[in-house]
């Protein structure tokens, strides 16, 4: 099987060579080649984005729980990508500009018995998607 591209940059040839006797060419390059560079994507993104390859700790049980959290925060920025409706141009932005325009921004905190209230600066370009966010991610009572 082999894929050429040609684009201004030049040619981009990629060939596989397999022992596979079932499936389509244009299957084994969708469903097993593609599918083996997104899943190398992903976890490059783990390691760059939220920093799990710093495993710096003498102990290899921190290190392990040091893994163990950084898996739970890149499932939680997965979760939130998705829940983005798809018009808006962060549904499909880096973990690492999701975390810059939606979890670290500053509100003002106003908690009364039955509430909590956030208040948004004024000119917070991401404050209604915040807000839809936050009512599409909490479960409903049952």
């Amino acid at each position: 099987m082999a894929r050429i591209e040609v684009t201004r940059k030049g040619a981009d040839v990629r060939y596989v060579v397999t022992n596979f006797t079932k499936g389509t060419p244009e299957w084994l390059y969708d469903h097993l080649c593609c599918a083996r560079g997104q899943a190398e994507n992903l976890i490059k993104r783990h390691k760059s984005q939220l920093a799990s390859d710093r495993t710096s700790c003498r102990s290899p049980l921190a290190n392990q729980m040091r893994l163990i959290l950084h898996t739970a925060a890149y499932w939680l920025m997965r979760t939130l990508r998705e829940a983005i409706p798809r018009p808006q141009p962060l549904a499909s932005g880096e973990f690492s500009t999701i975390r810059l325009r939606l979890l670290k921004i500053a509100v003002r905190v106003r908690e009364t018995a039955s509430r909590v209230r956030l208040a948004f600066a004024a000119n917070c370009p991401d404050a209604e998607l915040f807000c839809g966010l936050l009512r599409s991610l909490t479960p409903r009572p049952t």
